[in-house]
């Protein structure tokens, strides 16, 4: 099997501090379970088990986009997470357009994006490769919430 390397994920402004894990995993349609089982059991190892249920939908969303509009062979998957908050990063070698939220009304797909945006604390897009892009990266943060007290 042929290695590939990658930079790490891209996001200067956000904070980098924490356990960093990563998964690669082909590009087939077992990736978005094998991803979202992986980032599920991850957060819950990790202590943030009220995470879960955002985290796993986010990244199966992002994953399937890839899978769905994408060539690349492999889809990487690097979560960082710290006591606050978790960043996830889903890179493919794709370097096609950047996808947008927004879907029309009666469409039957296109809401995925929408659904990260409405879960995450902030997420994004961002390109590797200078002026010729070799890989893409859509990128997303929850942060853990104080409970609220009465």
């Amino acid at each position: 099997m042929t290695s590939v390397t990658l930079p790490p994920p891209p996001a200067p402004f956000l904070p980098q501090r924490g356990e960093r894990y990563r998964l690669v995993a082909p590009n087939t349609p077992a990736a978005p379970r094998v991803t979202r089982d992986f980032v599920g059991t991850l957060l819950r190892t990790t202590g943030h088990p009220g995470l879960v249920d955002d985290a796993r939908l986010c990244v199966s969303e992002v994953v399937s986009n890839a899978y769905r509009h994408t060539s690349s062979a492999r889809i990487r998957v690097d979560v960082t997470v710290n006591r606050r908050q978790v960043m996830v990063y889903v890179t493919d070698d794709a370097p096609g357009l950047l996808p947008k939220p927004g879907a029309e009304p009666h469409a039957e797909g296109g809401r995925g994006l929408v659904i990260v945006e409405s879960l995450t604390d902030r997420w994004g897009t961002t390109t590797r490769g200078g002026r010729v892009r070799t890989a893409k990266t859509v990128w997303f943060v929850l942060v853990e919430r104080a409970p609220d007290r009465w």
